[in-house]
């Protein structure tokens, strides 16, 4: 432990006051306890009108760029980088702050005496947004990136010859420069690799290796928790590109509150007691945990790591692969209470009605019928004592109110949310009204019901009335970015201007909070009791893991690999944990057999059955 300093981005309101800058004293304690030692990120607007949509062009974005060599990099920079971005910012009313877009209905004061029980944001027509709650104004402030700060990344990720993979639940102001510069290069170089991918943990690695090999960069940047810089440096080595350095954002930890609970002794011992216990045992271990759990895993047990995409076919799979097979599944003590709540719906202990064999084989598993779902789901073992400190926010008083005032709305649910949350959602997904499932599953979801309503729209007569579809957002507040771009390209596709979306963030009353400073005469908003956007009385917004990534630190990388020698030595401190390097494990290298599981799962997801090698250890024990 030990006092260390870090950069935040304060904006702050004061008559005459625009924006400040300010260094953060933060109390670096456990990797265990950062959640709670993080302090609350504030965020006041302090804005001026723009007279036209030609002067916010020239005061948000200039480049003074001229010429540069011809290569892969080049074509990028000698783009104007606000030819698609600020023609889209500009195509309804803006304000500005030093530079900063945002739109009129973004800076509107919101009436807290609505009756809107959660926070929420409306997406409509021509990119309009309309936030309601100061966390939903909070999420709002950066989906129009500050465009200078788009320009100089841009600029330096292609000085730098680095490519950017980043995790969904990355921190808004961050993902809102990352999606600008993604926007510029897919439209104007569609055919060549992205120098940046917002995705999920497992498609983090594969981006990078096209961009090392697609697109040439010469170094990567992990922008997530330090399990995924250390999957995307495996991932890499795997693939031939060892050489190839990965940085994460910050020199100190950047913990899971998950991974971690998979390194204790009690993990390991429930992994021992398993293998003695059965005959015939697998252990599915959620990949999002560190290489070392992998390989300490597969020395104990056979191991194949899962993602919330696959894992329920992972167990269909393997159930049908192997009989009377033990399914130990960990560390997320959720993840795996919820899979059985979904086989219990099935066998109709959820709703009432269980499933015939025949929309068993149709919609679950051609191999499966009730009598082997039932087998499967009294073979499952769930590891007790796992959790993310983000969904395990999802509590009582959040499952009250979602039931009590959002009965008309659709529900998501990340496959990690306490079982509450999560028979919400599946309940609804079982009518069509909601999905349970990963990240990608939740965009997807929310993606096809906007494009059905969209498409339904245009073969309607207009009226003047305008469909709102709700959507809980059962996941980290992160994912809002990714949602809204995807909202907002639909109803541009479709020339639709009769539908939205409204994303409804389920955050208890308790956790979010503003304060007027008399001493200062600051405004702050929105703030939280215990945390970044959490209560204790259920609904965290954010993630204060992944929000250690953010846009100083990510430019503080850039920077060093730009100086190059001159930072090396700092730049080491920005790699991936190397607790496996040079280590053994029943003679074989620690490495390999943290990489093994991964490769079984590639397996798994390309022929769609177990591996040869995986089964037999399983058969024969050994």
């Amino acid at each position: 432990s030990g006092k260390v300093w870090r950069k935040r981005r304060f904006f702050v309101k004061k008559r005459g006051i625009s924006r400040n800058r300010m260094m953060l004293k933060v109390s670096q304690k456990s990797r265990s306890s950062i959640a709670l030692s993080l302090a609350k990120r504030v965020i006041v607007r302090n804005t001026s009108t723009v007279a036209s949509k030609q002067e916010a062009n020239i005061s948000c974005f200039h480049d003074s760029r001229v010429s540069f060599p011809k290569s892969h990099f080049a074509k990028f920079r000698n783009q104007p980088l606000a030819h698609n971005i600020a023609t889209t910012a500009t195509s309804r009313p803006c304000t500005v702050n030093n530079g900063r877009f945002l739109s009129t209905a973004a800076t509107a004061p919101y009436d807290h005496s609505t009756n809107d029980v959660f926070p929420s944001l409306i997406v409509g027509a021509n990119g309009s947004i309309e936030p309601r709650g100061s966390f939903a104004e909070a999420q709002a402030q950066f989906l129009e990136p500050d465009m200078e700060a788009v320009s100089s990344l841009s600029s330096k990720l292609i000085d730098a010859k680095m490519g950017i993979v980043a995790h969904y639940y990355m921190d808004v102001e961050l993902q809102g420069v990352l999606h600008a510069i993604n926007r510029h290069q897919l439209s104007n170089f569609p055919n060549d690799e992205s120098l940046i991918s917002i995705a999920d943990s497992l498609a983090m690695g594969d981006h990078a290796v096209r961009m090392v090999e697609n697109a040439g960069v010469t170094s990567i940047a992990c922008l997530g928790v330090d399990f995924m810089a250390e999957s995307v440096a495996a991932i890499l080595e795997r693939n031939g590109h060892g050489n190839i350095p990965v940085y994460r954002a910050a020199v100190n930890p950047i913990g899971c509150s998950l991974a971690e609970s998979a390194e204790r002794d009690s993990y390991r011992a429930w992994l021992q007691k398993g293998r003695e216990s059965n005959d015939r045992v697998l252990h599915v271990v959620y990949i999002n945990t560190s290489l070392e759990t992998k390989a300490v895993s597969t020395s104990i047990v056979p191991t194949v790591t899962c993602t919330s995409s696959n894992v329920l076919q992972t167990m269909l799979n393997a159930s049908a692969q192997i009989p009377d097979l033990t399914i130990m599944y960990g560390p997320d003590t959720y993840m795996g209470d919820n899979l059985v709540a979904l086989f219990d719906a099935v066998l109709g202990k959820v709703g009432g009605v269980a499933w015939d064999d025949e929309r068993i084989k149709r919609e679950l598993h051609p191999a499966h019928n009730q009598a082997s779902i039932r087998k499967l789901r009294d073979s499952i073992d769930v590891y007790p004592s796992g959790n993310c400190v983000v969904h395990h926010m999802f509590g009582s008083e959040v499952v009250r109110t979602v039931k009590e005032h959002y009965d008309d709305a659709y529900v998501t649910a990340h496959l990690e949310v306490p079982g509450e949350m999560f028979e919400i959602a599946l309940e609804k997904s079982l009518v069509n009204r909601g999905v349970v499932g990963s990240t990608s599953n939740i965009l997807n979801f929310i993606s096809e019901k906007v494009d059905e309503a969209a498409a339904k729209a245009a073969n309607v007569k207009a009226s003047g009335d305008k469909t709102r579809l709700k959507f809980i957002l059962g996941t980290e507040a992160g994912m809002v970015t990714s949602i809204v771009k995807s909202v907002q390209e639909i109803l541009a596709r479709r020339g639709c201007d009769s539908v939205e979306a409204e994303i409804v963030f389920p955050v208890a009353a308790e956790a979010v909070m503003g304060v007027e400073d008399e001493a200062t005469g600051l405004s702050v908003v929105p703030g939280a009791g215990g945390g970044e956007g959490c209560s204790t009385a259920g609904g965290c917004a954010t993630c204060p893991f992944m929000k250690m990534n953010d846009l100083d630190a990510l430019n503080d990388v850039v920077d060093m690999v730009l100086t190059g020698e001159e930072d090396i030595a700092r730049l080491r401190g920005h790699l991936p944990p190397d607790r496996l390097q040079g280590k053994m494990l029943g003679g074989v290298k620690a490495t390999d057999l943290g990489s093994e599981p991964i490769l079984h799962m590639r397996h798994f997801m390309k022929e769609g059955s177990m591996s040869d090698d995986l089964v037999r250890r399983i058969t024969n024990k050994c």
